[in-house]
């Protein structure tokens, strides 16, 4: 796996990404707020209470080459409308993980997730040279695993008693896959869609 670049920026469709900055704090806190995107409690979208400790852990990971953050940009207006991450990188193994993804509500169930995850995982199969990719999410987030599912991934199965959340609760997550044999047919499906979204 190549070294990673930790200024890389994406773009395609007039959606792009580019590394998170602690001076995007007030856009991503405008993007979860339409939608209230943190009253979902099976989901991670920061509210004003937790921003800055989410931008910390998201920048402190980049220091260590163990995840690249982004905000995504709707390129048409200038804006920001969420977050994007590759995390859990490893660089021997040659594997990495997509995920801590949420967009503003209006910019759900549009082009933008198929637009970003291609972007994503041609970054990470084309350029960094992976042979698997990993989505994980909580078992009870029903529209990310359909979401996830639709990308083409695989479930590679339930880690029960994952993690503790707040209020003691015990998280089961849900892991899923694509690996590299896999990436040209996945590729192929998801540039099927994103074709039949921007003509509708």
């Amino acid at each position: 796996m190549k070294k990673l670049s930790s200024d890389v920026t994406l773009s395609a469709n007039n959606i792009q990404l580019i590394p998170l900055e602690e001076k995007h704090k007030n856009a991503l806190l405008t993007a979860a707020k339409d939608g209230n995107l943190w009253e979902t409690w099976y989901t991670s979208v920061p509210n004003s209470s937790n921003i800055d400790a989410y931008i910390s852990k998201a920048l402190g990971d980049k220091e260590k080459n163990k995840s690249v953050p982004f905000v995504v940009i709707d390129s048409h207006i200038d804006k920001i409308i969420g977050t994007t991450r590759l995390y859990d990188i490893h660089l021997k193994h040659r594997r990495l993980s997509i995920g801590y993804t949420w967009y503003a509500k209006s910019y759900q169930k549009t082009h933008v997730n198929t637009v970003c995850k291609i972007l994503l995982l041609e970054y990470a199969f084309e350029v960094l040279n992976c042979i698997a990719v990993q989505f994980s999410t909580n078992f009870h987030n029903l529209p990310s695993r359909t979401a996830i599912a639709k990308l083409g991934a695989k479930q590679d199965g339930i880690i029960r008693n994952h993690q503790i959340l707040e209020g003691d609760i015990y998280r089961d997550t849900v892991v899923f896959s694509i690996i590299e044999s896999e990436w040209a047919a996945v590729k192929k499906a998801l540039q099927f869609r994103l074709k039949n979204y921007l003509q509708k």
